[in-house]
C-alpha cells in the first residue's frame, strides 16, 4: 500500500519542489519504490528530473481530462526506484476544463488509485496555489508535508493552508493528516531564521520534522542540470540532509 504525501504550501518560494524532488531521491536511495507526481504546470519537478517536458505526449493532464491510464504517462528517471508522473504548461487549463466534471475535487484520487501499490511512498508536487488542482491532490492525499521558508513571511498564509486542509477534511477527505512542518532554507547565522525557528516550533511542537534543510548553493544548482542534489553532489549539505529527511520520515510510518 503506498502512502500519498502532497508537499503543499500556497507561497512560492518555499522549497516544494526542491523538497519533492530530492526527498524522492533519498527514499528511493533507501530502496523505497518512489512515485513524483508533477500537478504544477511549472513542470519544475519533471526538468528537475532530466524529462524533457517539451517533447511528452503524456502527462498528468491528459489523465485528469482524457482520462488516459496513469501508468501510460508514468517515465523512470535515472535513480532506480524513482519514476515520475510529469507535469506541462496544459495543466494550467485544466482547473477550467474540470469545472464541468461530476466530482472534480476527486479526479487525482481516482487517478492514483489505479497505481499507488505499486510504489512505497508517491509524493505529489503541489503548485503555489490553492486552486483545484491543488484541492486534487489534498484529496487524493493520506498525509501533507507543509515546507517552511525561513524567512520574515513565513508564516503569513500557512493559516490560510491549515484552514483549506480543514476543510477537505471535513468535506472530501477525512483521513488527510499533517505529516509535518519542514524547514527549509535555513540560515543558522541570521537572527531571524532562528526566530522563525522557534515560532514554528513554539506553534506546531512535534509536528516540526526535526531535519531543517539548511541554505546550500549545491541544493540551488542541482535542478538546472535536470539532477536531484544525490546525483550532482552526494557529499553536499543539501544530500545529507534530505537523506536524514527520508530516514525520518520511514522512521516516522513504521512506528
Amino acid at each position: 500500500m503506498g502512502k500519498i504525501i502532497a508537499i503543499a504550501n500556497q507561497k512560492g518560494g518555499v522549497g516544494k519542489t526542491t523538497t519533492a524532488i530530492n526527498l524522492a531521491a533519498s527514499l528511493a536511495a533507501l530502496d523505497k519504490k518512489v512515485l513524483v507526481i508533477d500537478a504544477d504546470p511549472q513542470a519544475n519537478a519533471s526538468s528537475g528530473l532530466s524529462i524533457n517536458v517539451r517533447d511528452l505526449k503524456t502527462t498528468i493532464y491528459e489523465c485528469i481530462v482524457n482520462g488516459v491510464e496513469p501508468k501510460e504517462a508514468i517515465l523512470p528517471t535515472e535513480i532506480p526506484n524513482l519514476s515520475i508522473l510529469p507535469s506541462h504548461i496544459d495543466l494550467v487549463g485544466a482547473e477550467i476544463e474540470m469545472l464541468n466534471f461530476e466530482h472534480r475535487e476527486k479526479i487525482l484520487k481516482s487517478v492514483l488509485e489505479k497505481i499507488k501499490d505499486a510504489y512505497d511512498y508517491v509524493l505529489i508536487d503541489c503548485s503555489p496555489s490553492l486552486g483545484l488542482i491543488t484541492v486534487n491532490s489534498l484529496t487524493a492525499a493520506d498525509s501533507v508535508i507543509i515546507p517552511v521558508q525561513c524567512e520574515y513571511f513565513a508564516l503569513e498564509g500557512i493559516s490560510k493552508l491549515l484552514n483549506t486542509i480543514k476543510i477537505i477534511k471535513s468535506k472530501l477527505n477525512p483521513g488527510l493528516e499533517i505529516e509535518g512542518f519542514l524547514l527549509t532554507m535555513y540560515d543558522s547565522r541570521l537572527r531571524l531564521a532562528n526566530q522563525v525557528y522557534e515560532e514554528v516550533k513554539k506553534h506546531f511542537g512535534d509536528m516540526v520534522f526535526t531535519t531543517v534543510i539548511q541554505r546550500n548553493i549545491k541544493l540551488s544548482e542541482a535542478p538546472s542540470y535536470g539532477q536531484p542534489v544525490l546525483l550532482y553532489d552526494p557529499d553536499s549539505k543539501g544530500s545529507y540532509h534530505h537523506m536524514q529527511l527520508a530516514k525520518e520520515l520511514i522512521e516516522k510510518n513504521t512506528k
